[in-house]
């Protein structure tokens, strides 16, 4: 029997050393989702139209009042220099900033208000990045052409003309954004003779300031676009606190599109099981921030309806009716309620019932005599109406599921009270562990002012 030594015998030579494979490192996994350069396309229609009626009003007033002059004074000029403010003949100081503040309270309320009635409207038609963005992608498709053209050249080398064309869109770029930050300096600085001065080149802390907002411009407008609006604009984040049920918001009618899919015109789709959404995804194509609007409400929509005039110019082609993709309410699509229906709702002046659900801490949840699983909650309501009202409880989310306790409930105008209700559904019913559930309240004297209260319900293990 031979062994191997791994050490050299005298005067022989060294056994060869073991060779140990070195394994590949795993696929690195990026910590943040790389981003897709989104290429929209051109679409004409009602709120096209509407989008760039705003771009004109807004860019008319920014661009033109700073020449405006009243009493030999410029119109609108905030003079941090010399402490006075002129706004169209009134003469303000620091102290009458009061009615600043005012107006901008006032401002901040109806900004919430509209967002609760009609979602971002502010967002799709008026935020300066939304019009300043669609200023420039039209100047990008004068010189690079619709989406198709501009896919082609973003994938093809470096010639003489794709140099050209982006040269060209970046200077014009450049020269909007300067005199954007001009115009915005002008506010400031009597504009007259902040040109005077910026001919001169002089004015350094003037001069600065024009480059830095001309750079924010050229940055956000011309490269991070929807990027501002998904991810560093706060608005989208908290806007969900001011939607409701009844907001108006541009939807998807899923019950009537469903399921989707390629057709021929003529043809019976309901025969074939298809619903009116052809999947042309011209809805997806127009969209300025990238987004599927038949995934459902998402946040990163801005309300500016292209995908409705998209989706309607396919509707007329395929002789279907318009309104696949609309302006609606939650609530509506779920209720099939009509448009004066929906309307009434979505103009409500507050709402009139207020429901509130705590669970009780003491019992979470217990198996009570009948074989029955109990969960005990303390549910707060509160009558926002004038008028005395009884509301009537009960439940949903599981099989048998029931509330055992007093179901009436008694409130006088504008009270509100805690009450104490036991749920019980069938041990078994469902699985063990924690299950969404929803208390319902509703009134007796109106059906229509309910609030289903969302909830969990224990099941022992």
């Amino acid at each position: 029997m031979s062994h191997e030594n791994s050490s050299p015998q005298p005067g022989g030579t060294p056994p060869p050393r073991k060779t140990i494979p070195i394994q590949a490192a795993p696929h690195a996994v990026p910590f943040y989702e790389p981003r897709t350069k989104i290429q929209p396309r051109s679409i004409q229609g009602l709120f096209s139209r509407w989008r760039w009626t705003l771009v004109w009003a807004t860019q008319l007033f920014f661009y033109v009042v700073p020449w405006l002059q009243i009493h030999g004074r410029q119109a609108l000029l905030f003079d941090l220099e010399q402490r006075r403010f002129y706004v169209f003949g009134w003469l303000l100081y620091p102290q009458d900033f009061i009615y600043l503040t005012a107006l901008l309270i006032v401002s901040a309320l109806a900004l919430f208000l509209f967002t609760t009635v009609a979602g971002r409207l502010w967002c799709g038609f008026s935020c300066p990045q939304t019009v300043y963005t669609e200023v420039f992608m039209w100047i990008e498709r004068r010189l690079e052409g619709d989406r198709s053209a501009r896919l082609r050249l973003d994938g093809s080398g470096w010639t003489l003309e794709k140099t050209a064309r982006r040269g060209g869109k970046h200077l014009l770029w450049l020269l909007l954004s300067l005199w954007t930050g001009f115009t915005f300096v002008g506010y400031f600085v009597p504009i007259r003779d902040l040109a005077v001065q910026v001919m001169a080149l002089q004015g350094a802390w003037q001069i600065f300031w024009i480059a830095f907002y001309a750079l924010a411009t050229y940055g956000n407008a011309g490269f991070l676009r929807e990027q501002v609006c998904k991810y560093m604009c706060p608005y989208a984040r908290f806007q969900s606190a001011m939607f409701d049920k009844d907001t108006l918001v541009v939807t998807y009618d899923a019950a009537r599109g469903e399921g989707r899919g390629p057709r021929a015109k003529g043809v019976d789709a309901r025969a074939q099981g298809l619903g009116d959404c052809i999947d042309c995804k011209l809805c997806v194509q127009v969209c300025p921030v990238g987004i599927d609007i038949r995934d459902g409400l998402q946040y990163e929509c801005i309300g500016c309806g292209l995908c409705i005039d998209a989706c309607n110019g396919v509707m007329d082609k395929m002789h279907y009716a318009r309104g696949l993709v609309r302006l609606s309410t939650q609530s509506a699509l779920a209720q099939g309620w009509s448009r004066a229906q929906m309307l009434r709702r979505v103009f409500r002046p507050r709402v009139p019932l207020k429901v509130d659900v705590v669970r009780d801490r003491g019992t979470l949840s217990r198996i009570v005599a009948g074989g029955m699983v109990e969960n005990i909650y303390r549910v707060q309501i509160g009558n926002a109406t004038e008028v005395p009202q009884h509301y009537v409880l009960s439940a949903s989310g599981l099989d048998g599921l029931r509330v055992v306790s007093d179901t009436a409930v008694a409130l006088g105008a504008a009270e509100d009270r805690w009450v104490v209700i036991r749920l019980q559904a069938p041990y078994g019913v469902a699985a063990g562990g924690s299950h969404p559930v929803a208390i319902e309240v509703r009134a007796q004297a109106d059906p229509a002012i309910q609030v289903a209260a969302p909830t969990t319900f224990l099941v022992p293990r």
